[in-house]
């Protein structure tokens, strides 16, 4: 069967119409500029950045982080100590200079010292009468009991001082171990050398009163042999000591 010529143009047409669409459509429905092309190279080098980028972030936050805690342990270095002994210390210290200060007929002042001892525990004058003599004695022993009682004193005010240094010394230790920085641990110990030398201080004071009272005693023995050498010469003068007499017992005719 023969086709006819313009049978088979007809046809052609009509194949050619339906394969157009058929072939343009892939290309209409992906676009040259739209094609996604994956490069691993140029992935793996963005990853390899960002992870660098990412490292030095968390660098500098650390360093931030070592600065802001080196900031803070400087305040509580340079922080003061919130507690202070120093004013019952002085105190201490004042009331154990009071209790020297009121020493008895004889004061710590060389001046004075030496102004007595010249009148009261001297060689005995032996012009001095014997009422003068008395007086002297009895001078000499007042101030012996005096001193004894001075150094009493002083020995009762130090007691005194005990009870309030064991409460800063307590107090001190506590703050010492609870310091928060350098400066405060310095504060504390400088506190406690400050007790320790207030206590020495206070031994001192004891010292200086026993001695003052043992020194009085001592001149007053010494003075006091003077003072009967003297008087056993005037006794043993002749027309100056005894004199005999007759003495009558009873009624005589």
């Amino acid at each position: 069967m023969m086709i006819r010529p313009s049978r088979s143009r007809a046809v052609l047409t009509a194949v050619t119409m339906l394969a157009a669409p058929i072939a343009l459509t892939p290309m209409l429905a992906t676009p040259a500029h739209a094609i996604i092309v994956f490069d691993p190279s140029n992935y793996a080098q963005n990853v390899l950045t960002a992870a660098r980028s990412l490292e030095q972030i968390t660098n500098q936050i650390t360093s931030l982080q070592n600065q802001a805690q080196m900031l803070i342990n400087q305040a509580r270095n340079l922080a003061n100590l919130p507690y202070s002994a120093l004013q019952q210390l002085q105190q201490n210290v004042q009331r154990t200079q009071q209790l020297l200060s009121q020493a008895q007929n004889i004061a710590f002042n060389v001046q004075q010292i030496d102004q007595m001892f010249s009148q009261k525990y001297g060689s005995v004058s032996m012009s001095a009468t014997d009422h003068q003599l008395i007086a002297d004695a009895r001078s000499r022993w007042h101030n012996t009991v005096g001193g004894l009682q001075d150094a009493m004193r002083v020995q009762a005010g130090v007691v005194s001082n005990i009870d309030s240094n064991r409460t800063q010394m307590s107090a001190l230790v506590s703050q010492s171990q609870s310091a928060t920085g350098a400066l405060q641990a310095t504060q504390a110990g400088n506190q406690l050398l400050a007790l320790l030398a207030q206590q020495l201080a206070d031994l001192t004071a004891v010292g200086a009163a026993n001695g003052r009272a043992q020194m009085l005693t001592e001149a007053e023995r010494t003075a006091a042999a003077e003072q009967g050498r003297e008087q056993r010469r005037r006794f043993l003068t002749p027309g100056a000591g005894y004199q005999p007499g007759n003495a009558q017992m009873f009624n005589g005719n």
